[in-house]
């Protein structure tokens, strides 16, 4: 919106066309969703704890987690509301991948809205039934992925690069590149929303792989650097450098009253949303080997809930204390900020190495 408002002006005013730029507009952008969540967010505390939308604790779970029930849940709606009204004021509307990402992101935070809303509201334990989430997923993460490849104009846009290795690529039929943004997509939310079990945890990563992403879009929608750095051109994709700004800008501000001890939680409407924001703008701009690098510690997650329920259902026996694997390392000992910064440190180090493939391939 306010992209074409600027280049209206622009026609009298050279000043203007300045916003034109991207990089000027992922500035303003990280800005403009941090203000707005600050400004938004204790309101919205207090709504939620007016309400008692307050969140539920595993009585399995670390006993230190019991001061945590009644603690504000569905906190990610704050960050999903910033992530659209700054994406639609500098954004270009024009842009179809913009219109896709916002798509898959805000469709997967209907879908843990709808599970949150049953828990914390109708006291309904469950949530959303497995099979429906998964479903609803599918159905979200395959029209993304059919759209994609049926909007695709290049080769390049359609194939599986490998990090570090600068000539090797895999050209990808259409079944095969649906079903990869399909595992990207559904696998990333899923092993956010996992990985968000303590204060801080799930945010800051999301945030520096969000920030990552932003560069590796801006690089794939830019010809001259695409061309240099040997990684695909994306005729486009540099817009979503926008919408990952906007990302990290509401998740900075939002791990805000995240931190330890948390004013709120995001719930599954913040994690499964963020989660396939990640994976469809790596779909987007061919990087899905970089993002599970970077993405390490939601793998490791992820890999550690698996391990365990194909352990305790095999053999009986359990390979952790608890999964996900955070739990497990407050169970030996660790106390919860140590799991969270330590996580926080790995997940930095992951990022570096993600953004070192943009030269050394």
């Amino acid at each position: 919106m306010l992209l074409a408002l600027t280049q209206w002006l622009a026609e009298d005013i050279r000043f203007f066309s300045v916003f034109n730029y991207i990089t000027l507009r992922a500035v303003l952008a990280a800005m403009t969703a941090l203000i707005i969540s600050f400004m938004v967010g204790p309101a919205m505390i207090r709504k939620l704890t007016a309400y008692k939308i307050g969140q539920s604790v595993r009585s399995d779970g670390p006993q230190t987690h019991l001061v945590k029930a009644g603690t504000p849940t569905m906190g990610g709606a704050l960050i999903l509301v910033s992530i659209a009204i700054t994406t639609l004021l500098w954004g270009d509307l024009h842009n179809h991948y913009v219109w896709v990402v916002l798509f898959t992101t805000l469709g997967f935070g209907v879908i843990g809205w709808v599970d949150d809303y049953r828990k914390v509201v109708h006291r309904n334990p469950n949530g959303l039934s497995a099979r429906a989430k998964m479903s609803w997923q599918s159905i979200i993460a395959l029209i993304a992925g059919f759209y994609l490849w049926n909007t695709a104009t290049l080769p390049a846009h359609t194939e599986l690069i490998v990090p570090f290795l600068k000539f090797l690529v895999f050209p990808l039929p259409a079944f095969m590149f649906i079903v990869l943004a399909y595992f990207v997509i559904v696998g990333t939310s899923n092993a956010v929303n996992l990985t968000d079990g303590l204060d801080g945890l799930a945010i800051l990563p999301t945030v520096m792989v969000s920030g990552a992403l932003a560069i590796f879009a801006y690089v794939a929608g830019n010809a001259v650097f695409s061309k240099y750095l040997g990684i695909p051109y994306i005729p486009g994709a540099g817009e979503l450098a926008v919408f990952c700004s906007a990302l990290t800008g509401a998740g900075l501000a939002f791990l805000w009253f995240n931190a330890y001890p948390a004013e709120v939680f995001m719930g599954d409407v913040g994690a499964l949303a963020l989660g396939a924001a990640l994976g469809i703008v790596a779909v987007i701009v061919r990087q899905e080997l970089v993002l599970f690098i970077m993405g390490g510690v939601f793998v490791v997650e992820a890999v550690s809930v698996m391990i365990q329920v194909a352990s305790f259902k095999l053999t009986g026996k359990r390979v952790f204390r608890m999964a996900p694997l955070h739990h497990h390392y407050e169970l030996k000992g660790w106390k919860e900020t140590q799991v969270v910064v330590r996580f926080w440190i790995i997940t930095m180090l992951l990022v570096l190495v993600g953004l070192a493939t943009l030269k050394l391939r």
